[in-house]
């Protein structure tokens, strides 16, 4: 098991706490991210009761968060990406959320996109497998095997590279796609690609 501990920024929100008890039930420390320092820490108490107690789980203020971890995992809505990462304002369309990202961050940082078809309520329900396979857009192959093993901790997940980060346009429009046929459905789909070996 890597020593890696990951920060969640925003991970007081649904997506962010599913992605959280995953991880820290598969043994990762985790570091909750929030604007508000407070919040982070309570969020990271109702996990850790969620999970019998574990302790791998905190919580502090997103810059804190962000600099005591080895990788950092940005999980808040399109709408507050940009007031969570600005240093200055995009004079242009990025293409996707995660090239706008890769945008933002500070230079030398590697940027992957992934977990965008996998519902937070899927993640959330511990009991049960979360059956989807997980599309990983990224420029550079190291950066985005790091996320490998994150992948492959939540039973149910299968890791999928699918190529460079401007693949991520394809895979984000896919979440308007679910989300409608969910509503349609009153169910959680997720995408699963055939062909490939298990």
């Amino acid at each position: 098991m890597t020593t890696e501990t990951i920060a969640i920024i925003g991970g007081t929100g649904d997506q962010g706490r599913g992605l959280a008890l995953r991880w820290a039930k598969a043994g990762y420390a985790i570091i909750i991210g929030s604007r508000d320092a407070a919040r982070a820490a309570a969020a990271a108490e109702e996990m850790r009761a969620e999970l019998g107690g574990v302790p791998n789980i905190t919580g502090l203020a997103n810059a804190e968060a962000a600099a005591q971890a080895a990788i950092v995992v940005l999980a808040v809505p399109f709408a507050a990406q940009t007031p969570t990462l600005k240093t200055r304002v995009l004079g242009v369309w990025a293409g996707s959320a995660a090239e706008q990202t890769a945008e933002l961050a500070p230079a030398g940082v590697e940027v992957v996109a992934a977990f965008h078809n996998v519902g937070a309520d899927a993640l959330s329900a511990l009991a049960h497998e979360v059956e989807c396979d997980i599309l990983v857009c990224g420029d550079k192959k190291d950066a985005k095997l790091r996320l490998r093993p994150l992948v492959e901790a939540i039973p149910g997940c299968r890791y999928v590279d699918a190529g460079v980060l401007a693949n991520a346009r394809i895979v984000e429009a896919m979440t308007a796609l679910l989300i409608g046929v969910n509503i349609r459905y009153k169910t959680h789909t997720g995408i699963r690609v055939t062909g490939l070996p298990a």
